[in-house]
């Protein structure tokens, strides 16, 4: 067999940059490989093409109304914080929060000091004791959410060595479907009222037809479409006497209930009425970075105390191997990233805290402003707002030209026992005034 010489094709400076950075490391590798090659059969677009495409978004962004993004753009202040983390290395070279925040790390390049204080800031917050607190800041509330389930999975199983149950209802979050089905459980599909909230005499004839299986039930505090909230105290009534591990997925609501009126609402740790002393709500909460707070990236809180923390660690070690990094680090993910929790850390001083409680009163009041403004102008529309810790209303869909200007999300709700296309809005701070006047506006138009 004769083997011809590969010869390589050389080709000149402007002829390289010419090329996309996909194809020119195929073309620097592989020297033969022409253009028409199969690999790169498909039309290649150029970063100027790709940065072109978008060019103002940043004008159109205070029009998203339909999810729930603050698309406020932080602070001058936020930015020179991430200049000054850029200094001492982060974003220069690898740093990795690998491990148990709360536990010595052998690898020293990490910003576990920002996660600590962080996880103790908004503990506090929300209630944790100082010192029975653990926790970490997560990729993204579906991640904090799993965290929560598979802790919640654990400890549940190694005290009664039968699996649990997941209690939830059909408002949750997608989410928690999808980690239902990565963990395995069984799904018990709770009722609910009238206003999406968990219907809790329901919970209790589930559980009731479940005797023999431990209880782990999400409790949505704002559902995804409706903003209804699950009653804590409900749920804790009904869970009196049974074994039980309740996880709230608080991940938009969580950001600003505790800088309104409503604070109570999120408490872990309260006063008993008989005895008086302090007895936890919930085993764990998860709550979104990047929603209520504006901070502009995927990531999420994830908190439970410390007694839990070492119940599920007990198990987890029996999975996970400590000798490569000298310590079990009790989280799924493995490598972590270092950098979102110094970043948001700017979101927990002081002043971040005066600017949320501003923000979270605008939102509240804009919110009842747009629901009188569509309840008096569109009552067709037949909205709703399922309570007064709600930035959400929602009503009968409108013209596509105003579902797709301000990126409405669209569902079915069941009305007289047929299924209806609504829309909601959600209310977040950069919805001004102004903007939602520019929306009810747009509302009364007829299409075309």
């Amino acid at each position: 067999m004769i083997v011809q010489e590969m010869k390589p094709i050389l080709m000149n400076r402007r002829q390289f940059l010419g090329l996309s950075s996909a194809t020119a490391l195929v073309a620097t590798c592989y020297p033969n490989i022409t253009l028409g090659h199969a690999l790169l059969s498909h039309p290649q677009q150029s970063s100027a093409e790709m940065l072109k495409s978008m060019q103002g978004l940043s004008q159109q962004k205070n029009l998203l109304l339909g999810y729930p993004i603050n698309m406020t753009t932080p602070s001058e202040e936020f930015f020179a914080w991430r200049k000054e983390l850029f200094a001492v290395g982060l974003n220069q070279f690898s740093f990795n929060n690998v491990g148990n925040p709360y536990a010595h790390s052998h690898i020293p390049f990490n910003g576990h000091l920002f996660e600590r204080e962080l996880i103790n800031r908004f503990g506090a917050v929300y209630g944790f004791s100082q010192d029975n607190i653990w926790g970490f800041l997560s990729n993204s509330g579906t991640d904090s959410n799993m965290h929560g389930l598979y802790m919640g999975r654990t400890i549940l199983k190694s005290q009664t060595g039968e699996m649990p149950k997941i209690y939830f209802t059909k408002e949750a979050h997608y989410s928690i479907q999808i980690l239902r089905d990565l963990l395995n459980l069984e799904w018990v599909v709770v009722g609910t009222n009238h206003d999406g909230s968990m219907d809790t005499d329901d919970l209790e004839r589930q559980m009731n037809a479940n005797p023999n299986h431990p209880a782990l039930v999400v409790a949505t505090i704002g559902t995804t479409f409706k903003g209804a909230v699950d009653s804590i105290e409900g749920i804790r009534a009904k869970l009196t006497g049974r074994t039980s591990y309740l996880h709230l997925d608080a991940a938009l609501f969580g950001g600003y209930l505790p800088h309104t009126q409503f604070a109570a609402e999120l408490l872990h740790e309260v006063p008993d009425e008989g005895t008086g002393r302090k007895v936890n709500r919930y085993d764990s909460i998860a709550v979104s970075c990047h929603k209520f707070f504006g901070f502009p990236a995927p990531a999420g809180l994830f908190i439970t105390t410390r007694a839990n923390f070492e119940t599920f660690l007990t198990q987890f070690g029996h999975i996970h191997d400590p000798e490569y990094i000298l310590q079990i680090p009790g989280t799924i993910t493995c490598s972590r990233d270092a950098v979102k929790p110094a970043e948001f850390y700017f979101f927990s001083s002081e002043s971040a805290f005066s600017k949320q409680v501003a923000d979270a009163k605008s939102m509240l009041d804009n919110t009842t402003y747009l629901f009188k403004e569509v309840v008096a102008h569109y009552d067709y529309l037949q909205p709703m707002r399922a309570n007064r810790q709600s930035n959400t209303i929602y009503f009968r869909k409108p013209s596509d030209t105003v579902v797709n200007r301000y990126s409405l999300a669209a569902m079915g709700v069941e009305i007289d026992k047929e299924r209806v296309p609504y829309v909601h809005v959600v209310v977040m701070p950069h919805a001004s005034k102004e903007i939602l006047d520019r929306f009810l506006t747009d509302l009364g138009k007829k299409e075309g």
